[in-house]
């Protein structure tokens, strides 16, 4: 049964996952590749001891620990522990360097971290120096290295105790207050240097209170935490999970997803949407080796779209040629994410109505949110009560807003950030003097208050001709492509609008093979007119439904995937613009070359 009173701090939650008897609240993976499970009893326990060994190293109220880290379950026990006793985490994505792990480490001011594996220890271990770090805490299992201090021995003994209760270790946990400092969040830096959002108890509680209260999640329910937990999106899932009762399953690398969702069989999954993205290209890449597949696909896509707003409204299509689709076709889309989800979710960038659109039509709703971090995060969903395709859904009940002239959307509310750790100047441009938080990003509300986002402000472009282009929904378009990977709009300042399209190279050499294109090379694939013809088509196909203005004049392909490794995507997926601008500068002055004698608008 779900819990109904209200939490204060994420404390609260805590207490309420340890206080029910579970012996499944989480499960993990050993070496085996095998399902561990562990108790809210051994939870507790391993809490209880790992803030006991923080205090013991001098760690207080108000200090920062540093938390580099996969998806597993040492990451929420440092979590809880380091809440527990007041302290705030410092989360980091673990794909970051040593150089710029350091950076963050040294502005959090922060005296312990607590590493995955040898290979973060050895990164932060080389940038020690420059850091005020005294300790660090290694979660493998195996010999620590000289100067790491193991996981494993800091816990010893601990799920010994049972279910016994230390009234002075609960005492402290409850101490905490709504004000306190919980979590450092640094921003990863689209355009600019990474700020650090500083999120309270209440702040997160108080969106936890509110943003599932439509979704009747409890003890039955189970999810794959997968996206990274240095993203306030997947740890606030988490947190979901937690305090409903629902079973965790810790995924720490992306590639063995498919495989966990097959032995989970999660009834809920939330995604970016780069990974629905690739979920429906690889359902058509599939369907593309077999002429009978490839009609049986695009029958059934046909069926569903005629029933997609009673799927996205929740309901079930009494058709028999929807029934038909589905035994034929929907049910192995679902099977893709273990054949049980019941509840889809979006978030962490815009879906994209074709997206949307896509999934309904193969009997998926996909319910889009938005937030952001510093509004820790949620601040508005679409949900089996109320839902509009191709909005973000209706903002919680604990979130005022309002619109500035440029139609920039602006917050309020008990979950909005306190401001960035340190950064004066950066705190006085977020907030008006109302206190209203500018979120960075242009929206609208429909007459029956769905919120609709239409761009990120400062990404807009604008032509010499004075118009504004959102590139967003332009890139999510040529994104549903099998053929496109990822896609970067420019033409800030000039007369027209042009593309830059990474390829999905997986898909596109296949499509090669199967037209005869020999290249040896993916720089010699992407020169071929074949290849040019065939996106060409695309880009045409994109800009009939654009305005003049918005219309791709010219593109070119790289020969390069964009990835969050290469440095072009941030760990949520976006496009780091400013990095492709920097690299892809030569490529662009090309584009616009003739710009003074070329057509414009």
């Amino acid at each position: 049964m779900r819990a109904t009173a209200p939490l204060s701090t994420i404390n609260d939650l805590f207490c309420r996952v340890t206080a029910v008897a579970n012996p499944r609240a989480v499960l993990w993976q050993d070496e085996f590749g095998q399902w561990q499970p562990i108790s809210s009893d051994q939870i507790y326990q391993r809490v209880r001891r790992l803030a006991e060994v923080f205090l013991v190293w001098g760690a207080k109220k108000g200090d920062r620990i540093a938390l580099i880290s996969e998806n597993r379950w040492e990451w929420a026990v440092t979590d809880f522990a380091t809440l527990a006793i007041g302290a705030a985490n410092v989360p980091i994505y673990p794909t970051l360097t040593g150089e710029q792990i350091a950076v963050l480490v040294q502005d959090a001011g922060c005296r312990i971290a607590v590493v995955s594996t040898r290979q973060q220890f050895d990164k932060l271990n080389a940038v020690r120096e420059q850091t005020q770090l005294e300790r660090i805490l290694i979660m493998d299992s195996a010999a620590p290295p000289e100067g790491a201090i193991a996981f494993g021995e800091v816990l010893a003994g601990a799920d010994a105790r049972g279910a016994e209760r230390d009234p002075i270790f609960d005492a402290l946990v409850r101490s905490v207050e709504p004000g306190d400092l919980a979590t450092l969040i640094y921003t990863s830096g689209t355009t600019g240097e990474p700020k650090g959002v500083m999120l309270t108890h209440g702040n997160v509680a108080s969106n936890q209170n509110f943003a599932v209260r439509e979704f009747s999640f409890d003890s039955t329910d189970a999810c794959i935490s997968f996206l990274p937990l240095s993203h306030i999106t997947a740890r606030a899932l988490d947190y979901v999970m937690y305090a409903c009762g629902a079973q965790v399953a810790y995924c720490s690398q992306f590639d063995r997803l498919p495989q966990a969702m097959r032995e989970i069989r999660p009834t809920v999954f939330v995604g970016v949407p780069r990974v629905y993205e690739k979920i429906r290209q690889e359902v058509e890449r599939r369907a593309s080796l077999s002429p009978i597949k490839r009609r049986m696909l695009g029958w059934a896509l046909r069926v569903g779209a005629r029933h997609r707003d009673k799927v996205y409204a929740g309901g079930r299509p009494s058709s028999l040629a929807w029934k038909l689709a589905g035994k034929l076709v929907y049910g192995k889309v679902r099977e893709a994410f273990g054949g049980q989800v019941k509840v889809f979710v979006s978030g962490g960038a815009p879906l994209g109505i074709e997206t949307a659109q896509w999934f309904a039509s193969a009997g998926i709703a996909v319910w889009e949110g938005y937030g952001l971090t510093e509004t820790s995060p949620v601040i508005s969903l679409n949900s089996p009560v109320s839902q509009r395709m191709g909005s973000v859904g209706r903002t919680l009940p604990n979130v005022e807003l309002k619109f500035a002239e440029d139609g920039e959307l602006l917050v309020r509310g008990p979950a909005v950030f306190v401001g960035y750790w340190q950064k004066p100047a950066a705190n006085a441009e977020c907030f008006d003097q109302e206190g209203w938080f500018r979120t960075g990003d242009i929206a609208h509300l429909d007459a029956d208050g769905f919120l609709f986002i239409t761009d990120r402000k400062k990404e807009l472009l604008k032509t010499s001709g004075g118009k504004l282009v959102a590139p967003q929904p332009i890139e999510n378009k040529l994104k549903t492509s099998l053929l496109v990977g990822q896609a970067a709009l420019v033409g800030d300042k000039h007369k027209f609008i042009s593309a830059l399209i990474s390829p999905n190279f997986a898909a596109l050499e296949e499509w090669a093979r199967r037209n005869g294109i020999e290249a040896g090379s993916r720089k010699e694939l992407i020169a071929d007119s074949r290849v040019l013809a065939q996106y060409g088509e695309l880009v045409r196909e994109v800009n009939a439904g654009l305005a003049n203005f918005e219309t791709i004049k010219r593109f070119r392909l790289v020969a390069e995937e964009w990835t969050q490794e290469s440095g072009e995507l941030t760990p949520s997926m976006k496009l780091k613009r400013r990095v492709i601008k920097e690299r892809y500068e030569v490529l662009i002055d090309e584009l616009y070359a003739d710009e003074a004698t070329a057509r414009g608008e």
